[in-house]
């Protein structure tokens, strides 16, 4: 069954597919021998949680802290990733506030994952045995990369309990008057 395609998904000449499909790393902004605390202007906001798992020395700070496979887990991440939030933003640190922010909202996206699908992968490669064209007869072009979204299982309830904390943190830092100042002085400078 394939579904609706969304903003993390490209579009490609054979439908859809997950973005990390021929992702480019050399022209990726965010860059893991950078340090953005010393190098603040090098960093880029970009959309979502683009730049989590590799700017440095956040994402050292924060990930240690990220956990989600319980409530338990997720309150005690979430509060602690919070206020780590709440020290950048006392400290001025703009670019780890949004990294803060970033590991709240990746908190809610990875749990909601597990909760829609538990094995954790969301995405599978059609069978190109499956793939045939209008006669039914199977098709003579070969699809490398057609892929589709797998259905929701929803069978683990921690999941979704668990998205739910990070979301109320998440909701939280991005509407944060003070980061958000700070957001609007970064994307001017």
């Amino acid at each position: 069954m394939v579904r609706e395609a969304k903003a993390d998904v490209y579009d490609g000449p054979h439908g859809p597919r997950p973005s990390y499909v021929g992702f480019k790393s050399k022209e990726y902004h965010w860059k893991p021998n950078i340090d953005y605390r010393k190098n603040p202007h090098l960093y880029k906001v970009g959309r979502g949680q683009q730049g989590v798992l590799i700017c440095q020395p956040y994402k050292s700070e924060l990930h240690i802290h990220w956990r989600f496979k319980t409530i338990e887990d997720a309150t005690i991440s979430s509060k602690k990733i919070y206020n780590m939030f709440l020290e950048y933003l006392d400290n001025q640190d703009f670019v780890g506030a949004d990294m803060a922010k970033k590991y709240l909202h990746m908190g809610f996206t990875r749990a909601r994952r597990y909760w829609n699908h538990s094995s954790g992968k969301k995405w599978k490669r059609v069978d190109e045995d499956l793939i045939c064209n209008y006669s039914g007869l199977p098709s003579t072009k070969v699809y490398k990369n057609e892929w589709e979204i797998l259905p929701y299982d929803r069978t683990e309830k921690r999941f979704y309990e668990s998205s739910l904390v990070f979301k109320k943190y998440w909701k939280l830092a991005r509407e944060n008057k003070q980061y958000l100042k700070m957001k609007k002085e970064f994307m001017c400078r």
